[in-house]
């Protein structure tokens, strides 16, 4: 991650339920390769070709962190569809992710 901002994946246009995700990491440490490798897992598995994901180092660009008021790296920040949800973590819990990123319901605790 040697640019401050890497886009990967491109929905459609004409697809309403594209998701904008933003990674904020702070350069190449194991939490932030872990968290975008889960990432592409996730999206590749539960959103196909309906995702762009964009991987902002703060370390390149720290003025960057200001606009989603970050406060820890990794962070997540789904920006579509409204409205916008953050997740902070390397995003190796799925069902967590899934769940903050209205893909999944939450499961109600036994």
């Amino acid at each position: 991650m040697q640019v401050s901002e890497t886009r990967i994946a491109a929905p459609s246009p004409a697809d309403a339920k594209a998701y904008l995700l933003r990674l904020y990491v702070a350069g190449q440490t194991p939490k932030s390769v872990l968290a975008l490798a889960n990432l592409k897992q996730i999206c590749e598995e539960h959103l196909r070709e309906r995702y762009e994901i964009e991987v902002i180092d703060l370390l390149e660009s720290p003025q960057l962190a200001q606009g989603d008021q970050i406060l820890a790296v990794p962070t997540l920040v789904r920006r579509l569809p409204e409205p916008i949800k953050k997740i902070i973590g390397d995003l190796s819990n799925t069902e967590r992710v899934l769940v903050g990123l209205d893909l999944q319901e939450r499961r109600a605790a036994s």
